[in-house]
């Protein structure tokens, strides 16, 4: 805010110029791109330790049902955003991994719900308790209200690119 060129006192909003806008989302952009190559490479790793031969892209599956229980098929696929048959082909993969059971949808016997077994709670909940140990580690200088704050914000990037 800034008084305008004629003294009065009234106060207008100083105009944001597309430049400067620019920069803001460029700094934005260069930094999701860095996080997000090396949020890859480490979900890769996070998937290999769960089992050598898990699928890098099915680590987030596991990690939605660790979270939220049993679920159809669709609703993991819409959540992680791939069609019918790729979320097929990788739950058969879970499946045959031991990882993931599926059993009838008591509300509509045409559908299925899938859940992680015993054995994948065990797996994805040691590879998530590292991780975890290795955020605190990573950032043990920063406050928990700016951890918090930025998980915060996390958050509301990802609910807003949902829309």
């Amino acid at each position: 805010m800034h008084e305008d060129g004629n003294g009065d006192g009234h106060r207008v909003a100083a105009q944001v110029t597309p430049v400067c806008a620019d920069q803001e989302f460029l700094a934005l952009e260069r930094e999701l791109t860095v996080l997000l190559r090396r949020a890859r490479a480490s979900q890769g790793e996070m998937a290999r330790e769960v089992h050598p031969d898990l699928e890098s892209a099915a680590y987030g599956l596991l990690v939605r049902l660790d979270e939220h229980g049993r679920q159809r098929a669709t609703e993991l696929a819409g959540y992680i955003g791939v069609g019918k048959a790729t979320m097929s082909r990788q739950l058969r993969a879970l499946e045959e991994l031991g990882l993931i059971a599926r059993e009838p949808d008591p509300a509509d016997g045409r559908a299925w719900l899938v859940t992680l077994t015993d054995e994948g709670r065990g797996r994805v909940g040691k590879v998530r308790e590292a991780r975890r140990a290795r955020y605190v580690s990573q950032l043990a200088h920063w406050d928990r209200g700016e951890v918090a704050e930025l998980a915060r914000l996390l958050h509301e990037l990802n609910r807003g690119m949902e829309k």
